[in-house]
């Protein structure tokens, strides 16, 4: 039996979709009457403190989203594997938000956006793609895929992961010694890392400092589509105030929906949306589960399993 726990989404819609594709497999939700002990998988979004209880005979905890970190923190997660959402679509929306703010970015977008605002003429030229380094956070099935997009635009392609990853027409650069020869040669700066210890609060100050200025007029750019948890959003104001900083694109934050007093919703140069550069559709969640419990009740192996001393 499959059990959902899902917050903060229609779970009514995800069960009449998982029991349509499912059947005769049975699914249950939270709300209705079940027997812990017939519970084999359990496919969670923001599971609350009880999520887990009397669930000892799970095979598997399925998460709705890409990203794990918050499902691991849970008091009371089940020993078992923790297999996240991999999706084409997901990938294609995630790279579709990075697209549109580098190339917003690498435009001078802010500049003109300014001097449409103060009616002045100033035909300053941005640097062609092909003069601009954008440096990815993270290479992992987003991050690759962003790369794949941006490359046919022209940019000088940079990474930075926690692994070697060999990707044609990318430079990469690899671990804790390599990061400030990785940030030196970037001019925007991509965030796509999984939210760790190690990765915590690494859109900082000190960061900043170490990209490279000189290329974007303003100064350098991030884009952060990961997870709040990475940046220091008071590090950010004052980057974006005193240069160090020439634009900031923000979809998360350190808290949730962003408070109304913040700052940055008032800095010209910082954009600001409301976590929503990626999601996981229904329709491709459905599928992708489907195929997933259909596979390992016949003997397969679970793909895309959590490595959980690594945090994804």
């Amino acid at each position: 039996m499959l059990l959902l726990h899902l917050s903060d989404v229609d779970e009514a819609s995800w069960a009449e979709k998982l029991r349509a594709a499912l059947a005769p497999y049975p699914v249950v939700r939270q709300s209705e009457p079940f027997d812990p002990n017939d519970i084999r998988y359990i496919f969670v979004w923001k599971p609350k403190p009880d999520a887990f209880d009397g669930l000892d005979r799970l095979k598997a905890v399925l998460s709705l989203g890409a990203g794990v970190d918050a499902l691991l923190k849970h008091p009371k997660l089940p020993n078992v594997p923790v297999v996240r959402f991999v999706d084409e679509d997901l990938s294609q929306r995630m790279s579709d938000y990075v697209v549109a703010h580098v190339t917003m970015h690498q435009r001078l977008y802010s500049r003109f956006r300014a001097d449409q605002k103060a009616r002045r003429w100033n035909q300053l030229y941005p640097p062609a793609s092909s003069q601009t380094a954008v440096g990815i956070m993270g290479m992992g099935v987003l991050g690759q895929d962003a790369a794949s997009r941006l490359k046919p635009l022209g940019f000088a392609l940079r990474s930075w992961s926690r692994t070697a990853k060999a990707i044609e027409g990318v430079e990469g650069f690899v671990g804790p010694d390599q990061l400030d020869a990785f940030l030196a040669g970037t001019d925007i700066l991509v965030n796509l890392l999984p939210l760790t210890p190690e990765t915590t609060g690494i859109l900082n100050y000190e960061t900043f400092g170490k990209l490279r200025h000189g290329r974007l007029e303003g100064g350098p750019a991030i884009v952060n589509a990961a997870r709040g948890g990475h940046q220091r959003e008071a590090d950010i104001v004052r980057a974006l105030a005193d240069g160090t900083l020439g634009a900031a694109s923000l979809d998360v934050f350190e808290t949730e929906p962003l408070p109304a007093e913040s700052p940055l919703w008032d800095i010209e140069n910082c954009y600001v949306t409301p976590h929503i550069a990626a999601i996981s559709s229904e329709t491709a969640g459905v599928a992708y589960y489907t195929r997933i419990i259909a596979e390992h009740e016949a003997g397969q192996p679970l793909i895309n399993v959590v490595d959980r001393a690594r945090g994804y």
